[in-house]
Order: structure tokens, then C-alpha cells, then sequence
């Protein structure tokens, strides 16, 4: 997105610090590239490089997506990790010649991976919106209910899977499309159809949503399948990364999801922020963990960092909600 097209002509002074706290995450983007360029060059020593960085954070794109919309809802989901992490899981052990080898059609393992994400993700929903589940609690046990039927199910990796199943995600052209494509769809839906604005709507105020006759026990249901959706390909991309599943799969990314789509622009408490923001906040996550494991960071190091992040994340988003405030309550004094 060009300058251009962020500032027009006819704002005025208090629009163009709105329009660039919802799109700081582009500067932040580009200081941090310049930053790595300078302090860690072989992140991005070849063409080679950059393909690998992209590719390695497909998985994660697609679990900052569901996160994403679950925030712009007014909810938020903890299991988008365990989602993934299971259906890819029980999937792998179905089509698995060595294992349960129930099928062996990779076009069913894709139906079956995204339908028990799907499943997974609308009982979230149910729960929430028909019983009145607090969504923190909610899916915080379902966090614990299938990361533990993950290991459950296999102690060890699952490798032998078909290749047309592993195809698209361990191919570079294909996932890194394919994330870019989901993207694109997801902002066209968001920014141009009645769901996409039913679903700003309930995260701004769900009584005033109910009230201009959207059905926001559905739209929450829908929210979380689609997250559940979204999960479980991240988890159909983590397969295909490494050409197996193991018990760590998708493990521990509920929060680089979080922290990616809130350094995104994407608000905490519903009703603001653009699906292209939390892309950004992808790309700034994966060129900083790839400049830390290129660095020979350990592991524990490398989690310390997610964590600062996160706090970096929510530190900026109190500080753009305080500007924000303080431009529009000058405007309705003027």
C-alpha cells in the first residue's frame, strides 16, 4: 500500500495520525528489516533465504489469520494451536501406511484435516454463544483437551504420508500462494461483504449488532469454525514444512499468533484492524525469529524474545488506544 493511497489529499491532520497508528505496523516493519540487514546480514544472503523465510512462516500466517478474526470479533481463541496440532495429528495416523492406514487418498486426508478443524472450532462457538461460556475458559480447556489427545494419539512422528498430501505445504511456491491468496480473500470478505462488516459489527458493540438484526449467535459460531478452519490448515502447512507430524507440532504458537496480530493493528477488544496488518506483524515475527536462529540464539532464548515481543505488542497497542482516544476527543471538543 502506497503513501499515496494512506494519506489522501482531503484528511486532515487528526485522519493521517489515525490512518498511521492503523498502519504502523509498516514502518515497524521496515525499520526491523533495515535493523537485521545491518546487524545479521545472512537472513537475507540470496534469493534462497527469503524463500525459506516465507515458506517457514506459512504455518504461522494462517494461525495469525483465525487469531485475527477472532479478535476483530470481540473473542479470542487459545486453542488455534491445539487445533491445528490435532487435526494434523489424527489425520497423519489415518493416512499413514504404518499407522492406522484408514485411507490413503490425499484428497480426503485435505477434507478430513480441514473438516476436524472446522468441527473443533464451531463447538468452540456452540459453547460460547448457546451456553454462555466465557471464550477464555472455553478455549482454554479445549487448549488442554487436544494438546493432551495430540500426544495421546502418538508419542512419536508420523512420517510416511502420501507426497501428494504433503505437496502443497512442503512446496515454497505453493504455501507461500496459497497464505497470500487466503489473505486476500480474508480482507475481501472483511472489507466488502455484509459478513465480513456483521462480524465488525458485533466486536464493536454485540447488544447493537443484535439490535440492527444480525444474528450474533451464528456469526460467533461461524467465527470460531472459520477459525477452527483456518487452524487446521496452518497445522495441513506445518505438515508439509517438515513432511511429518510430530507430538510438538503447532505446540506453543497460540502466542507468536496472538502477539503477530496485535503488533498487526488488530484490536484487543474487538471491532478494529485490517487481516494486511497482521500479514505485516507474520512477516516482522518470522524476519525476527529467522535473524535470532541465523544468530545461534537457543531455543529458551528465542522464547524469552516471543515473550518480549508480546509485551512490546500490547505496550503498543495502549499506546496507540491513548492516541486514538486523545485525537477523537479532541475532534468532538473542536
Amino acid at each position: 500500500m502506497s503513501v499515496e493511497n494512506l494519506l489522501r489529499p482531503d484528511m486532515g491532520s487528526d485522519d493521517v495520525v489515525l490512518t498511521l497508528l492503523d498502519n504502523m505496523i509498516w514502518p515497524i516493519l521496515a525499520l526491523t528489516l533495515v535493523g537485521v540487514m545491518v546487524l545479521v546480514p545472512q537472513t537475507f544472503r540470496n534469493l534462497r533465504s527469503v524463500e525459506l523465510l516465507l515458506h517457514g512462516s506459512v504455518g504461522l500466517g494462517f494461525l495469525v489469520l483465525a487469531e485475527s478474526i477472532c479478535l476483530i470479533s470481540g473473542h479470542f481463541d487459545l486453542s488455534i494451536g491445539s487445533i491445528a496440532g490435532f487435526s494434523a495429528m489424527l489425520t497423519a495416523l489415518m493416512l499413514s501406511p504404518s499407522k492406522w492406514a484408514v485411507f490413503s487418498d490425499p484428497i480426503l486426508g485435505f477434507v478430513v484435516i480441514l473438516a476436524v478443524g472446522t468441527v473443533i472450532g464451531s463447538t468452540n462457538g456452540i459453547m460460547i454463544s448457546k451456553f454462555g461460556i466465557n471464550p477464555f475458559l472455553q478455549t482454554l480447556a479445549f487448549l488442554i483437551i487436544f494438546e493432551g489427545l495430540k500426544i495421546s494419539l502418538s508419542s512419536l512422528p508420523v512420517s510416511d504420508l502420501p507426497e501428494g498430501y504433503t505437496m502443497v505445504g512442503s512446496t515454497p511456491e505453493y504455501a507461500i500462494g496459497l497464505l497470500l491468496v487466503t489473505f486476500a480473500v480474508a480482507a475481501v470478505l472483511m472489507s466488502q461483504t455484509n459478513i465480513g462488516q456483521s462480524i465488525y459489527a458485533l466486536g464493536s458493540e454485540k447488544e447493537s449488532a443484535r439490535a440492527v438484526g444480525i444474528n450474533t449467535d451464528r456469526m460467533i459460531i461461524a467465527v470460531y469454525g472459520l477459525s477452527g478452519l483456518l487452524s487446521a490448515m496452518g497445522g495441513l502447512m506445518l505438515t508439509g514444512f517438515t513432511t511429518t507430524v510430530s507430538p510438538e507440532t503447532a505446540s506453543g504458537m497460540v502466542f507468536p499468533a496472538f502477539a503477530a496480530a496485535v503488533i498487526g493493528g488488530i484490536s484487543l477488544f474487538g471491532g478494529r484492524g485490517k487481516v494486511s496488518g497482521a500479514l505485516g506483524g507474520v512477516l516482522l515475527l518470522s524476519v525476527i525469529q529467522s535473524a535470532l536462529n541465523l544468530s545461534g540464539v537457543g531455543i529458551a532464548q528465542i522464547q524469552a524474545v516471543n515473550g518480549a515481543v508480546l509485551l512490546v505488542a500490547i505496550l503498543l497497542y495502549n499506546t496507540r488506544s491513548n492516541i486514538r482516544q486523545r485525537v477523537l476527543a479532541a475532534e468532538v471538543s473542536q
